[in-house]
């Protein structure tokens, strides 16, 4: 089997790797691995192409050809259990038979570790006072320096603190390793920046972790103390482990594989800002030979989010237009005429319910769009936009500062405003130009999403849920708050 990726800008399959060879067998299930960056926000197209080896030649064109597969990453990921089972094609009139590719993501030590520190009887350093005590971590390198990790606050006026706990990551702790030695350096803090030297003492991830169960208790040395050889010098106090607490830290991908479903509502500004339609400076024009910007924009976008969607249902939606037959204005209006079921098949659907509107509609005004925010999610009415202008849409990405609405700041930036213009190709590359405004509109999804689900204590499910038909919101209300 050899794997193609195609390229974003000139649209060329290029060999990414091979399996090996197995004899003898039309069920071959392949031990070699294609490792990948999976990009969410990119439509990553492969292609399989499956070979009867017949000699030892590096040259595909000596061997028998089987037949391909066609599919996108995002395509792998979103499919029942990360499992995608495809029809071999390309020898007319004959069945090649299936591939079935799987996607796994690696591991890579993602989990955290909370950890809670106490000292006890830590050496006096202040001449007035007793001492200021902070910890800092260090991570051992393979050539045996050490890279900082993380401090504690200082405690003030103490030889027994006791230290807030605190989250970090266990690459930051050990690199992965768990027997990795962690040096930890007990200080006091002194406001010119000299702090005082304590001591020190050494741990492993492996070690700390096993204080899930039990206290461990380390003696705080300082080597200059020790090295004097004084009798009646033991250490210089104790730093007891109170609590580890392991979490591992979940992705995007655990929640797609754990049977999320990614929903896409567009909604079109049919407002007579566009332009007239019949005139090629219009963004809604509609030229014989290209894709207008509404177009691309839906297709480069909705090409992307559909692997992620299992019925591929997706509501169509516009707003500022005359409608017929009585020229009423509508700010919440079905694309494909049926306000009862404004759901499309495909990003397709969506493309020609757009093109239908556009010969019946009149483009009119003004930019009112919550009530389709409304329409995709009522709890969504905190946000009242009236003629919305670019730079008010560029102050609701929150990006820069977090918006507001009436003294309340909005708990987390949810509003991503791309202006399509910036990501043209200069050069008239329209492929290039979808893949760079798609990129740029969905990069911050999964992280806006796994944020959501932090924050709400969501874990994803262990195994994906019976697929159940989207209703209509109108008639349920069902709403999915990320």
């Amino acid at each position: 089997c050899v794997l193609y990726i195609q390229g974003i800008a000139n649209r060329e399959w290029r060999e990414y790797g091979r399996t090996e060879v197995i004899d003898n067998t039309l069920n071959p299930d392949f031990v070699h691995k294609f490792i990948m960056d999976y990009f969410f926000e990119e439509r990553q197209n492969l292609r399989f192409d499956l070979y009867d080896l017949d000699c030892k030649s590096e040259k595909l064109s000596k061997h028998d050809f089987l037949g391909q597969a066609f599919c996108t990453l995002g395509e792998v990921v979103g499919s029942l259990g990360s499992r995608l089972e495809k029809p071999l094609i390309g020898i007319p009139g004959k069945k090649c038979g299936t591939v079935i590719v799987r996607a796994e993501e690696l591991t890579n030590c993602r989990e955290s570790v909370m950890l809670q520190f106490c000292g006890n009887k830590l050496d006096k350093k202040d001449f007035f006072g007793k001492s200021d005590p902070f910890l800092v971590f260090y991570r051992s390198n393979e050539d045996g320096s050490y890279t900082i990790s993380h401090k504690t606050e200082v405690v003030k006026n103490t030889l027994d603190p006791v230290w807030q706990a605190f989250k970090i990551p266990v690459r930051a702790l050990c690199n992965g390793d768990y027997d990795r030695s962690i040096k930890v350096e007990v200080y006091d803090w002194d406001r010119d920046g000299g702090h005082d030297f304590i001591g020190e003492f050494s741990t492993s991830y492996r070690e700390m972790s096993r204080g899930q169960t039990q206290f461990h208790i380390y003696e705080v040395l300082n080597p200059k103390k020790k090295g004097k050889k004084k009798k009646k010098y033991q250490n210089s106090g104790t730093v007891t482990l109170l609590s580890c607490l392991v979490d591992s830290e979940l992705s995007f991908l655990d929640f797609i594989k754990g049977g999320t479903q990614i929903n896409f509502t567009v909604a079109i500004d049919f407002t007579a800002s566009n332009g007239n339609p019949s005139q090629p400076t219009s963004l809604h024009y509609m030229s014989p030979y290209q894709l207008n910007a509404y177009a691309m924009a839906l297709r480069a976008v909705g090409e992307i989010i559909q692997d992620y969607d299992s019925d591929k249902m997706f509501p169509a939606l516009g707003f500022g237009a005359k409608l017929p037959p009585d020229g009423r204005v509508s700010h919440e209006f079905a694309l494909n005429g049926n306000p009862q079921n404004p759901y499309c098949s495909g990003i397709e659907g969506v493309m020609e319910a757009y093109y239908q509107s556009l010969k019946s509609v009149r483009l009119y005004g003004p930019t009112h769009f919550s009530p389709v925010i409304n329409h995709v999610a009522s709890w969504a009415a905190l946000i009242r936009l009236r003629s919305a202008s670019p730079v008010e849409m560029i102050e609701l990405d929150g990006d820069e500062e977090r918006i507001s609405s009436q003294g309340r700041l909005a708990e987390r930036d949810i509003v991503q405003f791309v202006p399509f213009r910036d990501y043209v190709d200069r050069r008239g590359n329209h492929i290039l130009s979808m893949a760079r405004l798609a990129k740029e509109v969905l990069a911050e999804i999964p992280d806006q999403f796994l944020s959501y689900m932090r924050t709400r204590g969501i874990k994803p499910g262990t195994s994906p849920p019976p697929y159940t038909p989207a209703i209509h919101p109108l008639l349920t209300r069902r709403v999915s708050r990320i």
